[in-house]
């Protein structure tokens, strides 16, 4: 038994929670990936996998088993990592995820970073806060960029490293297009902003927590006519549809071509939100660290800047 390909079959198995997509995540047969999770019982002699016609979890001991395999693969990547990296060229993949409305600045942070470090390949991924929380505890992600104030609510031991801070849009049709793309108009109230049409992300999304407290503080709350976890549904439901949406400054940002659209900043309450990357307490791989370095670098933070915020450039 290889008992590092066996722990990497299980973290994929907890991570996609079925066999099939499993084994195909580790280009390997279905029974291949049973065989191995069969191995790795015989190997501890517990059962680490709860004995059910579909995958149903895994038994106190397989948690057990899956927290060493996380420290396990961990640990083989930094050291490839550093056997395969020169002095001051960081080599070798680095797992970024983001919550939908910050995900066109990871985007631009990706690509910056891989230009500085060719050697680096960003695997960027689109999560809910709770999924990049958990990535990180499990080690399946290197860096996260979301809502930092949610450490507090939930006692997780991450750093932080603040990037900007979000503030919101309303998001509409205006009344005609514009001659060089989307316009910021005027301020606008919650309470005004509340007797349009919303398409707003769904329930689970932090950013709807954020959209559904301002409407309840400014005494208006609302249901929206169209919910979705995508944020390029809520783009388009706009531009082809006639509803309204609630954007941060990123969003509003990566649709700035769209000359029919204009944004008008809301008020009354003032929403700020702060956005910064985070990062598991432990030891950083090298391309984690040239990430970390360009997340405080100050050119890369003006640049941060000028595409979220209020867009005041």
């Amino acid at each position: 038994m290889n008992l590092l390909a066996s722990m990497r079959y299980l973290v994929a198995l907890n991570e996609h929670r079925h066999f099939g997509r499993a084994a195909l995540a580790c280009h390997i047969t279905q029974p291949a990936l049973s065989n191995a999770m069969k191995a790795l019982e015989q190997e501890f002699s517990v059962v680490i996998v709860k004995r059910a016609r579909s995958y149903a979890g895994l038994t106190p001991e397989g948690e057990r088993v899956l927290a060493t395999a996380q420290r396990m693969l961990h640990e083989h990547n930094l050291l490839q990592q550093e056997l395969g990296s020169e002095a001051h060229k960081p080599r070798g993949p680095l797992r970024m995820g983001a919550v939908p409305t910050a995900m066109p600045v990871l985007a631009r942070f990706a690509a910056m970073l891989q230009a500085r470090h060719p050697g680096i390949v960003p695997v960027v991924l689109s999560q809910s806060s709770a999924e990049l929380e958990t990535g990180l505890e499990n080690l399946s992600l290197d860096l996260a960029l979301g809502y930092t104030e949610r450490m507090k609510l939930k006692g997780t031991q991450l750093r932080a490293y603040p990037q900007y801070t979000e503030h919101y849009f309303l998001l509409r049709r205006a009344a005609e297009p514009h001659s060089d793309g989307l316009k910021i108009g005027r301020k606008i109230r919650w309470a005004e902003a509340a007797k349009c049409p919303m398409a707003l992300l769904t329930p689970e999304m932090h950013n709807r927590t954020i959209i559904d407290s301002a409407f309840v503080t400014a005494g208006v709350p609302i249901r929206p006519a169209i919910e979705t976890n995508s944020i390029l549904t809520l783009a388009l439901s706009v531009v082809a549809g006639a509803v309204c949406s609630v954007m941060p400054g990123a969003l509003v940002d990566a649709v700035r071509g769209y000359r029919e659209l204009e944004a008008l900043p809301l008020t009354a309450p003032d929403v700020r939100t702060p956005i910064g990357f985070m990062t598991a307490s432990v030891q950083p791989s090298r391309a984690l660290e040239a990430a970390l370095t360009l997340a405080q670098d100050s050119a890369w933070l003006r640049h941060a800047a000028a595409h979220s915020g209020l867009l005041a450039a």
